[in-house]
């Protein structure tokens, strides 16, 4: 009877130590380098994803990391498929009162991307030529219908919504278009790995700011993540990171306290 009370007890004891280990699901954009992407060894890396994986080993937590349609996002947030979405994701665009938001960690410029013998030089020469999108980005939903910059859009020749930002450059490259209406964090990567022959105009058409998403509900868990990100600020660990995946370290917004 002793031993099969000390065998209920181990067992009980595993089952709390499993239960206690809280999994956190970050929901990412698979192909935003350099935010979030699949690096040569096939491991999810990047800004945000580094970022991601020192909080959780602050809070000791596991990190699970699970691409999704950057276009459904806020769909797989619902069907609590995800715990967030934290992948260069621009939180002036997310309804507060549907979701609660983190602060904001960086800021955000929207540029046009082109290559040398567009033409395009300011934003006024964009006017007729033919856009490409990330569907659902910021820059999409700024630039279309409704949007804070949807006049800067009605003066494109043409719109084109592609799944993803790689996809955008391979046509930017084959001049299939004639820019793309981008992240500057995106932008400068892409500028990093084909060289000067891409450019960006200097002119933003819009500025915003990077957050992470969580459900309204989950204000307990967006305050636990702030709280371990804000101790990779006083450590070093948010420029770091940000030198080391070639972002601009004066969009940063935190400071250490």
């Amino acid at each position: 009877m002793k031993k099969l009370l000390a065998i209920t007890l181990v067992l009980m004891f595993a089952l709390i130590g499993c239960a206690s280990a809280e999994t956190f699901r970050m929901g990412i954009d698979a192909e935003y380098p350099p935010y979030s992407y699949m690096g040569d060894d096939g491991n999810y890396t990047g800004y945000d994803v580094e970022m991601c994986q020192k909080a959780c080993e602050i809070l000791g937590w596991d990190l699970e990391i699970v691409p999704i349609n950057w276009d459904t996002k806020l769909i797989q947030l619902d069907a609590n498929e995800i715990d967030c979405i934290w992948s260069g994701l621009t939180i002036d665009v997310i309804d507060p009162e549907a979701y609660t938001l983190s602060f904001a960690y960086s800021d955000n410029t929207q540029m046009i991307l082109t290559k040398q013998g567009s033409g395009i030089e300011t934003l006024a020469d964009v006017a007729g030529k033919r856009v490409g999108v990330q569907l659902g980005t910021s820059a999409d939903i700024l630039i279309s219908e409704g949007g804070d910059a949807a006049d800067f859009g009605a003066t494109f020749g043409e719109l084109v919504r592609y799944e993803n930002y790689n996809v955008c450059f391979t046509e930017l490259m084959a001049g299939a278009i004639d820019a793309i209406a981008i992240d500057v964090g995106v932008a400068n990567g892409k500028i990093a790995e084909y060289g000067d022959e891409y450019y960006t105009v200097e002119e933003p058409f819009a500025s915003e700011q990077y957050g992470i998403c969580f459900r309204k509900d989950d204000a307990e868990m967006c305050k636990s993540i702030e709280d371990a990100y804000m101790q990779l600020v006083a450590d070093g660990s948010y420029i770091e990171l940000a030198e080391k995946y070639g972002l601009d370290t004066a969009n940063l917004k935190l400071t250490a306290e």
